[in-house]
């Protein structure tokens, strides 16, 4: 057995016997190589292992700590073999975010907390640009957006390697209202659009609003969009468009490979169907490795990509935006006519913020402090959860996606939490017709302190009285 090998069998036995438990820190590399009077080279080698048997997690810049081992992913479901049909889900008529209560402790909401984001240079940023520029603060921007923000959108996407113009970049008021704006320019009242199960309610909501029918692909836990179901799909059905989040989607985490990406590319390009990539959590691959987007296999211009600043760098600023090549003069007049242009004051401070900082420095503590985060939430979910709960593990995003032991109930769970002040997303409100009935979705971007241990105590404790 060599070296690295024994001293990955001992660490994996401490582990076993719980002598290390979930969530705890291993000894530090230099540790390991001092008590057993081996390398630096040869203790990462042990850690590395443990690592790819999913013993262990690596935190950048923290060592490694041991993975929360019960914690296991949710069932996938069986493929649906649904005909395309309108959203039917009561729920997603009537939702709107948890209004302001006193105390409430947002698990539900998939965004930052506030202390992670940089707000101390976003407000000299907002300074700056009201001494600069008074005038064209007050104005209207543009409709296509202000040159200089498009400038910096463009060149981040070079930076990731993904080439972009600044000409072809509409800027809108967030995420949302850009793919909105994607689905009202290639879409006529009664389209078919593809979306992922489960995906993202506010897709839903724009696909209802717009009076399209919706079709269904599975997303694999953990692997992301099941490209062989979609091609399928495309197959037996005329598809206008398809609606993706391919990295970290929204409530999964899933992560579509590079192969399977370019695969859904090519697959949607030969049937005809634009695909609206939602690419609003790219930026946040727990590991630092930023993955590609869809638009980067696209030869033919047929990726419309919309992203924004909400979940990086300030949510109230509503600074979101979206590039086609060939789309983008239809782009601009649709929000044109929908809302004429975006805020001047906000795009000028977020181009000055780029300008500036840009966003890599930012990002790697930000990514840094949710991928903490999220394995401490995972950890504390395997000690104080009923047994059989299932929690996804992602590697980026903002989301944990939970599914409740036989006899869980989503819903209740949702209501009794809220009565103690605590908000989860019910399962429910990710599929177009009420799907996911036992399953929950918590938001990982609340710094980790006493009160949320207690909140998973406490969610774990109501989960349990329901079976």
């Amino acid at each position: 057995m060599l070296l690295y090998e024994t001293i990955a069998t001992g660490l994996r036995r401490q582990i076993a016997q719980g002598t290390l438990r979930a969530g705890e820190r291993l000894p530090s590399v230099r540790q390991l190589a001092q008590a057993h009077q081996i390398s630096p080279a040869t203790a990462v080698q042990a850690c590395l292992q443990l690592e790819r048997e999913g013993l262990v997690q690596a935190r950048p810049r923290s060592g490694y700590f041991v993975h929360a081992a019960p914690s296991v992913a949710p069932r996938a479901s069986a493929p649906r073999r649904r005909a395309p049909g309108m959203v039917s889900n009561p729920a997603l008529q009537e939702l709107l975010e948890l209004p302001e209560r006193p105390g409430l402790l947002p698990l539900h909401a998939a965004v930052a907390d506030p202390s992670l984001l940089p707000h101390a240079a976003l407000s000299a940023a907002l300074a700056r640009s009201l001494r600069r520029r008074p005038t064209a603060a007050f104005d209207y921007a543009p409709p296509q957006g202000d040159p200089a923000l498009r400038r910096q959108v463009a060149l981040r996407c070079e930076q990731i390697g993904t080439p972009m113009t600044a000409d072809e970049v509409v800027v809108t008021a967030g995420a949302m209202e850009a793919i909105s704006l994607a689905l009202r320019t290639v879409t006529a009242p009664g389209d078919v659009v593809l979306v992922e199960t489960p995906t993202y309610y506010g897709i839903l909501q724009a696909v209802a609003a717009l009076r399209l029918k919706v079709l269904e692909v599975p997303s694999r836990l953990g692997d992301g969009i099941d490209v062989a179901r979609l091609d399928r799909l495309l197959q037996q059905t005329p598809v206008r468009a398809a609606v993706l989040v391919p990295n970290f989607s929204n409530p999964t985490g899933g992560l579509t490979s590079d192969a399977d990406k370019q695969a859904i590319v090519e697959s949607c390009a030969r049937h005809g169907t634009v695909v609206i990539e939602d690419d609003i959590y790219g930026e946040l691959a727990w590991s630092g490795q930023r993955p590609l987007p869809l638009r980067h296999w696209d030869t033919t211009g047929n990726v419309i990509t919309c992203g924004s600043f909400s979940k990086t760098l300030a949510p109230g600023l509503r600074v979101g935006w979206l590039a086609g090549a060939g789309w983008t003069e239809a782009l601009t007049r649709a929000k044109y006519f929908s809302s004429c242009s975006s805020a001047s004051l906000p795009q000028l401070a977020v181009a000055d913020y780029l300008t500036r900082h840009g966003l890599e420095r930012h990002l790697r503590k930000l990514r840094r402090t949710v991928a903490d985060n999220g394995q401490r939430m995972r950890d504390a979910i395997a000690r104080h959860w009923p047994d059989g709960t299932r929690c996804s593990a992602p590697s980026g995003g903002l989301s944990l996606w939970l599914q409740l032991p036989p006899g869980g109930d989503g819903q209740a769970l949702f209501e009794a939490a809220l009565a103690e002040n605590i908000g989860i997303s019910p399962g429910t409100l990710f599929s177009s017709r009420g799907d996911y009935g036992d399953c929950v979705r918590l938001s990982c971007g609340l710094p980790w302190d006493a009160r949320l241990d207690a909140a998973l105590r406490r969610l774990g404790a109501l989960a349990s009285a329901q079976l």
